[in-house]
């Protein structure tokens, strides 16, 4: 599983107030299929990629990262500080 953090600032917005997206991105099951060239239609069933060591195969299957079906769940927090003035 692999966690992003990236700060958004829009220039319409204040300084102070800032934008956080959090991005989890995990690959779940293989979705090669080993029986195209006849027509048909199976999966060898890894469920999760599993990546080998120093390559982006999986170590369960043998299959590339990008056969596997790719999830992204997007949090964004945002740090809303306002500036208070006072007069005297």
């Amino acid at each position: 599983m692999k966690k992003v953090l990236r700060r958004s600032n829009d220039s319409s917005r204040n300084s102070i107030n800032s934008a956080f997206t959090l991005r989890t991105v995990r690959y779940v099951e293989c979705q090669t299929n080993h029986a195209a060239s006849v027509g048909g239609y199976i999966v060898d069933g890894c469920r999760e990629y599993m990546p080998a060591t120093g390559t982006l195969n999986c170590a369960a299957c043998g299959c590339h990262r990008n056969f596997h079906r790719r999830e992204v769940e997007t949090d964004v927090a945002s740090d809303c500080t306002s500036a208070s003035s006072t007069t005297t």
